[in-house]
């Protein structure tokens, strides 16, 4: 069975390095989770290592994302000629696997006219198939006017957005996540709780902020199930009693707009509870590499839950060809030979 998982990280050395450079006040903490074990040398590596990683667990294509917290919280200057630098770095790595890679783009958040200028850079490219995004650059959120224009782009370009955890803002740091030891802080504030609740809110803000009724085909992706969203959701809807302005419920656009990924955790009872929610042709598999790594028979465990094989063909593969085209011209036209090629 053909296997690709997406929201498979990466980064360069030049945004690790400004992301620690940054003056103390605007530093992203959640940095430091990149440096444990492994996982530097795997992050820097989108080449031969990263291929035998995915050959080891059984995957076919790997959709390489940038890692958090990417370039959204660097300054416009800095963000625009790193995001740049990255997505040509990811557009060679495909070049040179074909049949094994694709990206998402990187955009400089901070300077929301330079990201739709970049994701029409980009837009000709067969390497780059969707956006990596956060829900806030700095103190501007992703339903922020001022990107109106960038998910109008992303939506008649066809490029589905991941929107990745990040982590909290200090001022909901100080309030919600301080008191513990410095290393119990940040793991609350981020993997924990914190990554999570930013990435539903972020979501939610994007429905009622009428997002999707502007811009009906722009699609979504949440990591992590939905990011505690899917598990809230019957409650959550009661938003739209209030929330009149809008042309559909909340859970209809949750319903229509927004995909799942599994990111590493391939739990079945989250598979069983998901599907109470949405339609198995909104799941979509993604390992989280290198934060977590699943063997091939975790994942064979996993995708044997479902009975109809049908459904295990479109959670391992066919949702993520349909979602980002993957089965275009652009694409090779023997994906297996060319695999194979490649091994040889």
């Amino acid at each position: 069975m053909r296997v690709i998982t997406i929201e498979e990280h990466w980064t360069t050395p030049g945004i690790d390095r400004a992301l620690r450079t940054q003056p103390p006040a605007f530093r992203d903490e959640s940095v430091a989770l990149n440096d444990r074990g492994d996982i530097p040398a795997r992050l820097f590596d989108i080449g031969e290592q990263r291929i035998a990683a995915m050959d080891a667990a059984g995957i076919d294509l790997q959709v390489l994302s940038l890692a958090p917290p990417g370039t959204h919280g660097l300054p416009p200057r800095e963000a625009v000629a790193l995001s740049r630098e990255a997505n040509d770095l990811a557009s060679e790595a495909v070049g040179r696997h074909p049949a094994r890679l694709r990206a998402m783009t990187t955009l400089p958040m901070s300077d929301p006219d330079a990201a739709v200028t970049e994701l029409e850079r980009t837009a000709g490219s067969a390497a780059h198939i969707g956006i990596m995004s956060y829900g806030r650059s700095g103190d501007r959120p992703l339903d922020d006017p001022a990107y109106d224009e960038l998910l109008g782009t992303a939506a008649a370009l066809g490029r589905p957005v991941f929107l990745h955890p990040q982590i909290p803002p200090n001022a909901v740091r100080d309030a919600s996540y301080r008191g513990f030891d410095p290393t119990v802080e940040l793991a609350l504030a981020t993997f924990g709780w914190g990554w999570h609740i930013e990435a539903g809110l972020a979501a939610l803000r994007l429905i009622l902020r009428g997002t999707f009724d502007r811009h009906p085909d722009l699609q979504i992706i949440l990591g992590h199930w939905g990011e505690m969203v899917l598990f809230a959701l019957d409650r959550v809807d009661g938003l739209s009693h209030v929330a009149t302005h809008l042309d559909r419920r909340v859970a209809d656009c949750f319903r229509t707009n927004v995909h799942l990924a599994t990111s590493g955790m391939l739990t079945p009872r989250l598979l069983r509870h998901a599907l109470d929610f949405t339609s198995i042709d909104r799941i979509l598999l993604s390992g989280d590499y290198p934060f977590h790594r699943f063997d091939a028979a975790t994942l064979a465990d996993f995708l044997g839950t479902l009975p109809d094989p049908e459904d295990r063909h479109r959670i391992a593969h066919a949702n993520a060809e349909a979602l980002y085209r993957l089965e275009s011209p652009s694409l090779c036209a023997d994906d297996g030979a060319a695999r194979t090629a490649e091994r040889s």
